[in-house]
């Protein structure tokens, strides 16, 4: 693997946030696309990250400030990329009610606001009435759910179960990701697709756009 990308990996598993914006500046320098760097440096190192953090090694501090230095790389990596076109739709991006992370969900706003999606973004916590309510306020058809907790799934389910409640849940479409999520959970609650990084995210999305 390449040496500079190991290193963004070993940053944020090491939560250097003085070092984190040389190590990415020094992968742009040497060619790698924002996309690369997000997925093979950024996103193994939140990974890595969150096994330290279910084994104990890490505590909620940690996670937190894990945070910090992704929030400090991603400016750098935001206005290099190339927006895929504007108007493509509008996401509400939210992580499920009971579950507080926040991360992963930041990176996947970041990725679809560069390329062209406009983000309503409700945070974290966020009870499916509230997300269909903005649905429907809004006309946002396309849902990013975020969930880290198994525990927190059935937000996942509550999210679906209020859509056909409010008659559109033909009109939406329902994405889900985050470390306890599977294709397995998609099918299982009845969400629309699975993306297991950022990027996936930004493909599901695409398609979706491409085909409206």
């Amino acid at each position: 693997m390449n040496e500079s990308i190991t290193a963004i990996q070993q940053a944020i598993d090491g939560l250097d946030l003085d070092g984190i914006r040389a190590l990415v500046m020094k992968c742009l320098e040497e060619g790698m696309s924002p996309e690369a760097i997000i997925q093979e440096g950024i996103s193994k190192g939140l990974e890595a990250v969150g096994r330290k953090f279910e084994e104990g090694e890490y505590f909620l501090a940690d996670l937190i400030m894990a945070g910090e230095v992704v929030k400090e790389a991603m400016p750098l990596l935001k206005e290099r990329m190339n927006p895929g076109g504007s108007g493509k739709g509008a996401v509400i991006l939210a992580t499920v009610a009971g579950d507080i992370h926040e991360i992963g969900k930041n990176i996947v706003g970041m990725i679809l606001s560069a390329n062209g999606f406009e983000i309503i973004d409700l945070g974290v916590d966020v009870p499916a009435q509230k997300i269909m309510a903005t649905a429907q306020a809004t006309g946002a058809r396309f849902i990013a759910l975020s969930a880290l907790l198994t525990t927190m799934v059935e937000g996942i389910r509550e999210v679906v179960d209020s859509s056909k409640a409010a008659g559109i849940r033909e009109q939406v479409k329902i994405v889900i990701g985050g470390a306890c999520t599977s294709e397995d959970l998609c099918q299982e609650m009845g969400a629309d697709a699975y993306g297991e990084t950022a990027i996936d995210a930004l493909k599901i999305f695409n398609s979706y756009s491409a085909a409206r």
